[in-house]
């Protein structure tokens, strides 16, 4: 039997994403593999080993593609990026052609991300979610866990990097601590909470995510009435976390999500000068695809928008200047 045509009871409905409570509950990540410095481990730092599955509208690969973009790892990383509209049978692949942006699968020759999965684990039977890091050599996925799979980037290639881009870090030691402190509540009540709040089918379930997200985007507001970044003048590995959820705020979680209670353009004036500092750092934008992000919320969930309607605003004006640092800050 084919890896695309296996039976159904084996497979999640890729759509119910609520508990019965009402609640929204993230699936565990299934993959956690490490890329290493060691030239001995499973899993070496090797140019051209490793190919990365991404989908511009997720908010998850995003952090990814950026951190890829800024370390450098463009032409030691190969990419893939499946079509922003997920259906049925979860994300696929599609023809630049046909849906610019998107890309065919060049390594696996798979149709949908689903087959990728099962060629590296023929019983899988979780979500077929990205992003994903996949080794061309053991013809595995290493790791399909977003926050490890940007510190592997932000590290583990650096004897291949050019020399500019050799000892650039995300997760610095005086600051890790600190850096965790802000992942931990920050990942819990506002890059998961917007899906909390969104996917709820409970008023309690929606109203306690909802209320929880905007108390903690109070609070990062008030942080950035002090500072540049989350952290002082240090772009770190917090800010490009929380930047992929605040950039799709307003055009998608606002109304799709039903996190209405502010918008980022007017309500949080701090928190639009920070989220256009980093969208105007050079390498940034070009990760930034409003047409995938917009199409993919309002097309494929169909239990909250049936009509697949698709709203006009792409959120506030990121290319308003703004004060920019003097030199690189990370």
């Amino acid at each position: 039997m084919s890896s695309s045509s296996k039976p159904s009871a084996a497979t999640p409905e890729i759509t119910k994403w609520h508990s019965k409570d009402g609640e929204f509950r993230r699936q565990v990540s299934s993959f956690r593999s490490l890329v290493e410095t060691n030239p001995n481990a499973e899993f070496p730092a090797e140019a051209g080993r490793y190919h990365l599955y991404v989908s511009y509208a997720c908010p998850w690969a995003h952090r990814t593609l950026i951190v890829r973009k800024l370390k450098g790892l463009d032409s030691i990383i190969g990419l893939s990026v499946v079509h922003y509209l997920m259906g049925p049978n979860g994300w696929e692949f599609a023809s630049p052609n046909d849906v610019p942006g998107a890309t065919l699968d060049d390594v696996n020759g798979s149709k949908y991300i689903r087959e990728v999965y099962f060629k590296a684990e023929p019983e899988y039977s979780a979500r077929f979610t990205v992003p994903l890091l996949w080794d061309k050599k053991k013809q595995t996925i290493v790791n399909n866990e977003s926050s490890e799979i940007i510190r592997m980037f932000n590290s583990a290639f650096d004897e291949l990097l050019a020399p500019e881009y050799r000892g650039i870090t995300f997760y610095p030691e005086d600051l890790r601590s600190q850096i965790d402190e802000l992942n931990e509540w920050i990942y819990d009540t506002v890059n998961n909470g917007v899906y909390k709040s969104g996917f709820a089918t409970a008023q309690g379930a929606y109203e306690k995510n909802c209320l929880a997200l905007f108390q903690s985007l109070e609070r990062i507001e008030e942080i950035l009435s002090r500072n540049e970044f989350l952290l002082g003048k240090r772009l770190t590995e917090a800010d490009l976390r929380l930047f992929t959820t605040i950039l799709r705020f307003d055009p998608v979680y606002h109304g799709h999500f039903k996190c209405n209670l502010k918008q980022i353009a007017t309500g949080y004036p701090n928190m639009l000068r920070w989220t256009r500092e980093i969208y105007q750092l050079p390498g940034i934008r070009e990760t930034v695809n409003m047409e995938h992000i917009k199409k993919h919320y309002y097309m494929s969930h169909t239990q909250i928008n049936p009509t697949q309607v698709v709203p006009l605003s792409n959120g506030p004006d990121l290319d308003t200047p703004t004060v920019k640092p003097a030199a690189r800050p990370y």
